[in-house]
C-alpha cells in the first residue's frame, strides 16, 4: 500500500502545475459547486414552497374561516357546517384546487375531512401538526405520511399545507387545517427556479475555474520557460566547467611541454654554437699557431695564404652565428598587418635559401593579436624550413584565408613526405604547443606527394 501511494505521489509530482491545478482545482470547485448549489436550491425550494403555501393558506382561510363555529366551545361540527364545507370544497375553483382537506382539533381528532371516513378519527400529532398548533404555516411538496396513501396514489404533484386556525378576537390557535393543493403549476415553477439556480451556480463556478485556469496556465508556462532556461544555463555552465577543466589540464600539459622544449631549444642552440661557430673559431685559433706566424722559414706568400684561410674561417663562423640569431630574433611584427607578416616570412625564406614560394591570400585578412601574429610568423618560418630541408624546396606554397569564421594558414611542399608520429621534430612540436596554447588547432597532412601543415586560429580583430 505504501508503495502504491509513493508511485501515485511520484506520478503526481511529474505532472505540470497547470495539470495539477486542473485535476485538484477542478475536483475542489466541483465539490464546492455541489455544496453551494445544493444549499442554494434548498433555500429556493423552501422559500418558494413557504411563499406558495402562505398564499394558498391565506386564500383557503378566507373561504373556510367564516363557515366554522367557535371551535373552543364546539368539540364537533354540526351537520349544517359539514354540509357547507362539503359544498364549498366540492364545487368551484377551490374544489378543483384542493385534492384533500382535513380539520384537526388540538387533541389529534379530525373534526372534518373531505374523505368522510376519516371524520371523527383520532391520530397522534406529527411534527408538522405540532408546528402548526404553535402558530406556524407548514408546507411540504410531494411528501406523504403513513396515513396518506390516498394522496400518494393521486398521481399528481401535491403541495401539503398545515394552516393554523385562530380566534378572531384573541389570535389563539384553536384548530389546524391540513389540505393538499394540486401543484402542477407550482412544480413547473419550482423546477424552472431550481434549474436556473443550478445553471447560475454552474456557470459562475465554470467561469471562476476558467479564469483561475488561465492564470495558473500562464504562470505554469512562465515557470516552465524559466525552468527550461535554468536547465539550459546549468547545462551550459556544466559544459563551460568541463571545458575549463580540459583547458586547465591542457595548459598544464603545455606548460610542462614548453619547459621541456625550452630546455631542448637551449641544448640545440648550444649544440649549433659548439658544432658550428665554435669549431670554426677553434680552427682559426689553431691556424694562428701555424709556423707561418711563429717561424722565419716561410715567406710572405705563405703567410698571406694562411691569413686568407683564417679570415674565411672567421667569416663562416660569423655567418653561422648570424643564421642562428636570425632564427631566434623576431622582426618587428607586432604593428604589422597579418598579410605583411606572411609576406615578411616568405621573403625572408626566399632570400635566405634562394628558392621561390607561392603566396596565396585574400585581399583582406582580420587583424589578430600579437600572440597570433608571432605564432603565424613562426609557423610559416618553420614550415618553409622543413619544406626546404626535407622536401628539397619543391613546390613550396603558403596559403591563408578565412573558413567557418576562423583564420587558417597552410604551408605545403611537393617533397616525399614523412611519418608525423615519428619524425615531428623540435620545431614542429614547439609550434604545436604554441598554437594550441592560444586555443588554435595544428594539423599535419603528409604523404608521398607532399606535406601540408595547417593551423586554424579563432581571432578577434584588434581595433
Amino acid at each position: 500500500m505504501t508503495r502504491i501511494f509513493q508511485n501515485l505521489a511520484r506520478r503526481w509530482s511529474e505532472l505540470s502545475l497547470a495539470l495539477q491545478f486542473v485535476v485538484a482545482g477542478g475536483f475542489g470547485l466541483l465539490v464546492v459547486m455541489v455544496i453551494v448549489g445544493t444549499w442554494v436550491t434548498t433555500q429556493i425550494r423552501d422559500g418558494v414552497t413557504r411563499n406558495s403555501a402562505a398564499t394558498t393558506a391565506l386564500y383557503v382561510d378566507s373561504v373556510i374561516a367564516p363557515l366554522l363555529p367557535d371551535l373552543r366551545k364546539s368539540e364537533e361540527l354540526s351537520a349544517s357546517v359539514k354540509q357547507a364545507l362539503d359544498e364549498t370544497l366540492g364545487q368551484g375553483a377551490l374544489g378543483k384546487r384542493l385534492a384533500s382537506f382535513r380539520l384537526w382539533r388540538r387533541d389529534g381528532t379530525i373534526l372534518y375531512a373531505k374523505d368522510s371516513a376519516l371524520t371523527g378519527r383520532r391520530f397522534d400529532l406529527n411534527d408538522n401538526l405540532r408546528s402548526a398548533f404553535q402558530g406556524s404555516v407548514v408546507a411540504q411538496f410531494d411528501t406523504f405520511d403513513e396515513n396518506e396513501d390516498k394522496e400518494r396514489a393521486a398521481g399528481v404533484p401535491l403541495l401539503e399545507i398545515y394552516n393554523p386556525v385562530r380566534e378572531p378576537w384573541s389570535g389563539e390557535v384553536v384548530a389546524v387545517t391540513e389540505f393538499y393543493e394540486v401543484a402542477s403549476d407550482f412544480k413547473a415553477t419550482l423546477a424552472s427556479a431550481l434549474l436556473s439556480s443550478w445553471l447560475v451556480v454552474a456557470g459562475t463556478t465554470l467561469t471562476a475555474f476558467l479564469l483561475l485556469s488561465g492564470i495558473v496556465l500562464r504562470g505554469s508556462r512562465i515557470i516552465d520557460d524559466q525552468r527550461g532556461a535554468l536547465r539550459r544555463q546549468v547545462s551550459e555552465l556544466q559544459g563551460l566547467v568541463t571545458q575549463n577543466n580540459a583547458l586547465r589540464h591542457r595548459v598544464q600539459r603545455a606548460s610542462r611541454r614548453a619547459t621541456a622544449l625550452n630546455e631542448r631549444y637551449l641544448r640545440r642552440i648550444g649544440a649549433d654554437l659548439h658544432d658550428g661557430p665554435a669549431q670554426l673559431v677553434a680552427l682559426a685559433a689553431l691556424r694562428m699557431d701555424s709556423p707561418v706566424f711563429t717561424g722565419d722559414g716561410h715567406g710572405s706568400e705563405g703567410r698571406s695564404t694562411e691569413i686568407a684561410m683564417i679570415r674565411k674561417t672567421l667569416e663562416d663562423a660569423m655567418r653561422e652565428i648570424r643564421g642562428i640569431c636570425t632564427g631566434l630574433v623576431l622582426p618587428q611584427i607586432e604593428t604589422a598587418a597579418a598579410a605583411d607578416v606572411l609576406r615578411l616570412a616568405v621573403e625572408e625564406h626566399e632570400r635566405r635559401t634562394g628558392t621561390s614560394v607561392t603566396l596565396t591570400m585574400p585581399r583582406h585578412l582580420p587583424e589578430p593579436g600579437a600572440s597570433e601574429k608571432i605564432s603565424i610568423y613562426r609557423f610559416v618560418q618553420e614550415g618553409l624550413n622543413n619544406a626546404y630541408r626535407h622536401g628539397r624546396g619543391k613546390d613550396q606554397a603558403v596559403r591563408a584565408g578565412m573558413k567557418n569564421g576562423r583564420l587558417f594558414v597552410e604551408v605545403s611542399d611537393g617533397g616525399p613526405g614523412f611519418d608525423p608520429a615519428r619524425a615531428e621534430g623540435l620545431g614542429l612540436a614547439g609550434l604545436r604547443e604554441r598554437v594550441e596554447s592560444i586555443g588554435g588547432q595544428f594539423e599535419t597532412l603528409t604523404g608521398p606527394k607532399g606535406t601540408k601543415l595547417v593551423i586554424r586560429l579563432s581571432v578577434e580583430e584588434q581595433a
